[in-house]
């Protein structure tokens, strides 16, 4: 792996003296210069992952592959751990062109788009499958993926999956709404997260992730949602043992590039840039289910125990959150693109 110690005040500074413009000449051996159009670009990409996670994995693969099938014309460098940024930073960062890419949140999106919150709902995915076969075909995201490059000058090229997030709890099993009910569930602060909760029973407690393992354990929530390998690597297991298959949403990370620069690959070069794209989102799911099935395996040893819930227990209630939260006939297009795609 190609670890980059890059920190965000030095990608400044280097931009300020004029030697990050992707229009500028080769790229430096250090990654730090990106490359002009005709002699290609190595691009910085930023990631708020670990260099051991699924995302690092596969991207760092990716910018191996893509330089070898270009003839060195391009290249990916990541930068894990926000090194440049946190999301909503780097997602700026890309747009003004000062890093060229960047792994970010639906809700990221959605707050420049509100189109994007289609794929944010509960039960618009029934399974990973599902939504990377949507989130990837071109007839149904084609116009979304666009919509943001003439006002922010940013592309998605596409996603990675966050798995499907299930509820674990302090107190027991969950088989149904009735047994959240008066059960304080944390969730991400969004009206969204907040609705899905009450709709599973629960009272929403919007909470920092990082203060989640403390909230469980002194009793401030009695539940959380989430998917395995962060319910395995935060250690939230020790103190909410019980898992309950709810699968009640499928997470969804994107991939975004500055569009001035996609715009300045050759048609030889974005040929060959999608075909290693399409091979690095593939990768990655076979990475997250093998990272999945490692973390419910440790879990398990660590005291965890993971519980099958009754098909359709809180599928009435959360699938009536579309017609709640979907405003726009844009939206309800896309909606009802990815539930035809499931059938």
């Amino acid at each position: 792996m190609r670890k980059k110690t890059l920190s965000l005040v030095a990608l400044t500074g280097v931009t300020a003296l004029g030697l990050a413009a992707c229009g500028g000449g080769d790229a430096t051996e250090d990654g730090t210069a990106g490359g002009g159009a005709a002699g290609g670009a190595t691009m910085r990409l930023a990631l708020n992952q670990t260099e051991e996670h699924p995302s690092y994995i596969a991207l760092d693969n990716f910018g191996e592959r893509l330089s070898e099938a270009t003839e060195g014309r391009w290249d990916i460098d990541v930068f894990p751990n926000e090194t440049l940024g946190a999301q909503q930073e780097a997602l700026q960062l890309v747009s003004d062109g000062t890093v060229d890419m960047a792994i970010v949140s639906g809700t990221q999106l959605e707050n420049l788009d509100d189109d994007f919150l289609v794929f944010n709902l509960p039960k618009v995915f029934d399974d990973v499958e599902h939504q990377m076969s949507v989130i990837h075909d071109e007839e149904i995201v084609g116009d979304l993926y666009t919509s943001l490059e003439e006002s922010e000058n940013l592309t998605v090229l596409g996603g990675f999956t966050q798995g499907a997030r299930s509820v674990y709890t302090t107190f027991g099993p969950v088989q149904s709404p009735d047994d959240l009910a008066g059960k304080k569930l944390r969730v991400q602060e969004s009206d969204l997260h907040i609705a899905m909760a009450e709709a599973m029973g629960a009272s929403a407690t919007p909470m920092a992730f990082g203060e989640l393992y403390t909230g469980l354990q002194s009793g401030v929530v009695d539940a959380a949602e989430n998917n395995e390998v962060s319910y395995w690597t935060q250690k939230h297991y020790e103190v909410a043992p019980d898992w309950s298959y709810t699968n009640h949403l499928v997470g969804l990370d994107y991939l975004i590039i500055n569009s001035d620069l996609l715009a300045e690959m050759s048609e030889e070069d974005r040929a060959i840039f999608d075909e290693e794209w399409t091979a690095t989102y593939e990768e990655h799911t076979e990475l997250w289910d093998a990272a999945t099935q490692d973390a419910i395996e440790q879990a398990t040893a660590g005291g965890a125990t993971f519980h099958e819930v009754e098909g359709g227990a809180f599928d009435e209630a959360l699938s009536a959150l579309a017609d709640e939260f979907i405003s726009t006939e844009s939206q309800q297009a896309l909606y009802d693109a990815a539930r035809a795609a499931a059938e």
